[in-house]
């Protein structure tokens, strides 16, 4: 069950990220896979797949339902969330997904849900798509607030300067709008005050 997809003159449209749950034969067995990153293409502003993905799992299979376990690895470019500069993220992720059959999710009544829950998905026509399952680990992964360094400087709110990379001399003190109208009454106070502007 071991596949390694060719990575020569096949475009990212022609690669399927299928497993065929037919090929399962064992109760338990490898898989591997490797998927270029283009197969991934950008996932909005959120990330873009910079590097090879590969798969290194373990399908369970009881009956009908499915267990995948294991380890995805790639490398992710996100977008600073202060300088909006864009870094390179080396990501190494655990997973570990059941997959039951789409007929048994009704979602008929209500029902409270368990964290057992939550590393359940569905599947159709006897077939995993892989690729559907690497997207959803990898927004998962999602930092908040991603950052190019924890002492990221941002740009100048003034200038828009990248400040990790140059300097400027605007000021970017913050004052308090509601205090605008005191401000101008001092400044107009001080004019006319003896020894101020006619």
């Amino acid at each position: 069950m071991q596949q390694r997809l060719p990575t020569g003159e096949s475009s990212a449209s022609d690669i399927s990220t299928l497993l065929d749950l037919h090929h399962v034969r064992g109760s338990i067995e490898p898989l591997e896979r490797s998927y270029p990153a283009p197969v991934f293409g950008a996932d909005g502003d959120e990330y873009s797949v910079a590097a090879p993905v590969v798969l290194t799992l373990r399908v369970v299979k009881d009956g009908d339902r499915y267990r995948l376990s294991g380890r995805l690895a790639t490398t992710v470019r996100r977008s600073c969330c202060r300088c909006l500069k864009p870094f390179d993220v080396p990501t190494a992720l655990d997973i570990d997904v059941r997959y039951h059959p789409q007929r048994v999710n009704t979602g008929e009544g209500e029902h409270e849900i368990s964290d057992d829950d939550l590393s359940i998905a569905y599947y159709r026509d006897d077939q995993i798509d892989l690729g559907d399952l690497i997207r959803e680990q990898l927004r998962l992964a999602a930092p908040m607030k991603p950052l190019c360094d924890n002492l990221c400087r941002g740009l100048c709110p003034v200038c828009g300067v990248n400040r990790n990379e140059a300097t400027c001399t605007c000021d970017t003190a913050w004052r308090d709008p509601r205090f605008d109208a005191l401000r101008a009454f001092r400044g107009a106070g001080a004019e006319s005050a003896p020894g101020g502007k006619d």
